[in-house]
Order: structure tokens, then C-alpha cells, then sequence
């Protein structure tokens, strides 16, 4: 039997929310996809978070994670902008958990720190070391490396994976 775990790291956005699968079989990381899922900007919230929430269904149908992880989101100087990019972030969650994943947030620091070792690193250091980590990886675009370095992040908590899973009842 494999001890192998597919994990899907999300950082949302309501423009464009980037998804990283990633597969951990003891401290080994290996890419499995990436990209983005975007919606319409001109189109009603409704439809647009709409777009997302069929887009992220989509993600995990075709990839089968066991678990996902998502970046918790900043508040903005606007709050009419933070209140969307909110509503952006409950789809995200709310989707894996409606498909059995166990999800965990984390901080952008902790994101930062479990990647590159320092909690304050440039966007550029965190893409250079997710290339580092996965060697070969083709990354689609800001977004998608976002989200593989959450993705990391989580696969380097794995035993808070298993707490996780275990409280709501996901055998993994």
C-alpha cells in the first residue's frame, strides 16, 4: 500500500484563484499540476463566484487531493475589495470541504517561512524555491506558484494533516 497523499494547495482570488497538486510520499514532494481558475471581471459577484466554485469542482474531479490547504487572505485598505476577495475565499474553502477534504489555512508568513525559511521573503524567493522543490515543474503563472507553495507548506505540517482529517472523520 502507498503512503502516498495528494495535496491541493489553493490561493484565492476572485479575479483568478491558483491551484497547485502536489503528491508527498514520506519527505519526497513531486509535482502532479497547476494553474489558475478565473472568472468573468465584468460579470455579476454571483456568476463570478459561481465560475470559481465550478472551476475548483472541477480541479479536485480530475486530480483526486486528499486534502487541501489554503492561503489565508490579508485585509485590504478597500473594504468593498476585501469583502469580495472574503466571499472569494469562502467558495474556495467551502468547495474541498463539500468533496470530504480536510482544509487548513495558513498564514502568508507561515507559507513564506515552511518555503523559504523566512517569514518576510519576496515573491520572486518563494517561486525560485517552489522550482527547487519540484524539480521540473512547469508553473502556469503567480497564482499557481502561490498556491504550490501552500501546498508545501501543508505537506510540511503532515502530522497536523492526519489531526485534522482524524477530528472530521476523513481516513486518508
Amino acid at each position: 500500500m502507498s503512503n502516498r497523499r495528494r495535496i491541493l494547495g489553493l490561493d484565492p482570488g476572485l479575479r483568478k484563484t491558483g491551484w497547485g497538486i502536489i503528491d508527498v510520499e514520506g519527505t519526497r514532494l513531486t509535482h502532479v499540476a497547476n494553474g489558475t481558475v478565473q472568472s468573468e471581471p465584468d460579470a455579476d459577484l454571483s456568476v463570478r463566484l459561481r465560475q470559481l466554485y465550478d472551476g475548483l469542482v472541477q480541479v479536485i474531479q480530475d486530480w483526486e487531493p486528499v486534502a487541501a490547504a489554503v492561503e489565508e487572505t490579508f485585509v485590504n485598505k478597500n473594504p468593498v475589495s476585501t469583502l469580495k476577495l472574503g466571499q472569494a475565499r469562502g467558495v474556495v474553502m467551502l468547495v474541498p470541504a463539500l468533496h470530504g477534504l480536510p482544509v487548513a489555512e495558513y498564514a502568508p508568513n507561515h507559507i513564506k517561512k515552511a518555503v523559504v525559511g523566512a517569514g518576510h521573503a519576496a515573491k520572486d524567493q518563494i517561486h525560485a524555491m517552489v522550482r527547487v522543490l519540484l524539480p521540473g515543474v512547469k508553473i502556469t503563472g503567480a497564482d499557481a506558484a502561490d498556491a504550490l507553495a501552500v501546498a508545501i507548506c501543508h505537506a510540511h505540517h503532515g502530522g497536523r494533516l492526519e489531526d485534522v482529517a482524524r477530528r472530521i472523520g476523513v481516513k486518508l
